[in-house]
């Protein structure tokens, strides 16, 4: 395993953790942290697609165990993950990862999240429920890590790290 990736996946979680519940915007049950999507597009172009998936469910868990987050976190990062590192694995393009993490977690993530919050929440909400917030936010982090990651390419910040997947 790769001892940079790691240390760098390290330091994701620990942002995503702690940034996690300090910015966020409550929507209904559920809370949108833009934060997750930003780390999801910058994992998935800068790690690939094991640490991305990785480092959602680790930033879900800790936020869960810290009473920072709740159930409707796994599904509203993992999918978005998952997506963004398959669509950058097939194109090495970034707006493509920012793209799956858009319809990973705003569409994908959002309609798992209904039978969860139904039956973990007590949620009478319908299912499209979360598909507007979920989308708010995911478009929001995306956008976020696509100008990171475009800055940081036009500075090559990451050229002789090794992080880039």
């Amino acid at each position: 395993m790769n001892t940079k990736k790691l240390v760098f996946s390290s330091m994701l979680i620990a942002i995503g953790t702690l940034l996690g519940h300090v910015i966020y915007i409550p929507v209904g049950v559920a809370k949108c942290f833009p934060i997750q999507h930003t780390i999801n597009v910058i994992s998935a172009v800068l790690l690939g697609p094991y640490f991305a998936i990785l480092n959602a469910f680790s930033i879900s868990l800790l936020r869960n165990i810290l009473g920072t987050g709740s159930i409707l976190a796994f599904p509203g990062s993992i999918f978005g993950a998952l997506l963004a590192s398959f669509l950058y694995k097939k194109t090495k393009n970034i707006a493509s990862a920012a793209f799956g993490e858009i319809i990973g977690t705003g569409i994908i993530g959002a309609l798992v999240a209904f039978p969860l919050a139904k039956i973990f929440l007590g949620s009478q909400a319908a299912a499209f429920f979360f598909v507007v917030p979920f989308l708010v936010s995911s478009s929001g982090g995306s956008i976020i890590a696509v100008l990171i990651l475009k800055s940081a390419n036009m500075l090559n910040a990451f050229k002789s790290t090794g992080l880039e997947s």
